[in-house]
């Protein structure tokens, strides 16, 4: 049997990774004709042309979308066990990319301040955020994710947690909508209110659902969305209420009107449970530095936003 040149696995990587000659070029050190002439070695060795050329950029081939997650992780597994455990870890000069599954909340609330912390420490170093529609736990397991921030709703005795923040959910509306002005927000008039409910799926019933059954009362809900960020949306440009966690305001104080935003939250008018957001990974991340440092990046920004006791946002 032939021998595969194992050095083209990283440059397949970088290659998938960037969708460019050029810039996987800069990426490994190399000149772009060294960068196309191990295109062409890739080529011959896996018999498709992985990237061809759409309009003035290079688009991955079917077999190379195919490959781009298998061949991510096991250049990652060698990276792994071919670095000396020994070796302390250089931030100025590590090249690479942590991926971090988190939904459109957490994304839109701490995308740029973990930006910032990263690139600080690390400039070299590339963030992703994976969508999460759901809570399945096979791509921590599989590698495709580094991190993950949710909820845990049962025990997940073969990852890591470590808590992050407590939340809850407060109610909003926009300025000047009349559920906010004159009388109190009863548990009748919240639930006779137009409401947007928020659910990546069909199982749109929320927190406040359980509540107000209790008291023979049904939300009257108009409008289901995929998550928390378009619930606000809607809710600012309509008649239209929400479900939020409280963080989803940032650090105006509750009861206060957003004005930027248009909104302003209130307490609802029944009681609903807090929930504690966690920072998930896989066992085998453990020990790796760079993913060490990852986490603890993570976890310091989330903390130095919300400390423990305070709302966060999931």
């Amino acid at each position: 049997m032939d021998r595969v040149d194992l050095n083209l696995l990283m440059a397949l990587d970088v290659l998938l990774d960037e969708c460019s000659v050029t810039r996987a070029a800069r990426r490994l050190g190399l000149s772009t004709s060294a960068m196309s002439r191990t295109l062409l070695r890739l080529r011959s060795v896996t018999g498709d042309p992985l990237l061809v050329r759409a309009g003035r950029g290079l688009v991955p081939t079917p077999h190379a979308t195919a490959l781009r997650d298998r061949v991510r992780d096991v250049s990652r597994h060698a990276q792994t066990l071919l670095r000396p455990s020994s070796d302390p870890l250089d931030l100025a000069t590590l090249e690479s990319t942590f991926t971090l599954r988190a939904n459109d909340a957490f994304i839109e609330f701490f995308s740029v301040p973990l930006l910032q912390a990263v690139t600080a420490a690390a400039p070299r170093v590339r963030l992703r955020f994976a969508p999460k529609p759901d809570k399945d736990a096979g791509p921590l397991r599989e590698g495709r994710v580094d991190l993950e921030i949710g909820v845990v709703d049962a025990p997940t005795p073969e990852m890591r947690v470590d808590t992050l923040f407590v939340d809850h959910y407060v109610g909003v509306a926009r300025s000047g909508h009349p559920l906010l002005h004159g009388r109190k927000i009863t548990p009748k008039r919240y639930a006779a209110c137009g409401h947007v409910a928020s659910s990546p799926d069909d199982m749109w019933r929320e927190a406040v659902d359980d509540a107000l059954d209790a008291l023979g009362l049904k939300r009257d809900v108009r409008i289901i969305v995929p998550g928390f960020t378009h619930a606000m949306r809607v809710a600012r440009h309509s008649d239209l209420v929400a479900l939020v966690p409280r963080s989803c305001l940032g650090h105006a104080p509750k009861g206060q009107s957003a004005v930027d935003s248009g909104l302003q939250a209130f307490d609802l008018p029944v009681p609903t449970p807090s929930f504690t957001v966690c920072a998930l990974w896989h066992p085998r991340m453990d020990v790796d530095p760079a993913q060490q440092w990852f986490r603890d990046t993570v976890i310091s920004v989330c903390r130095d936003a919300y400390p423990q006791g305070n709302a966060g946002i999931y």
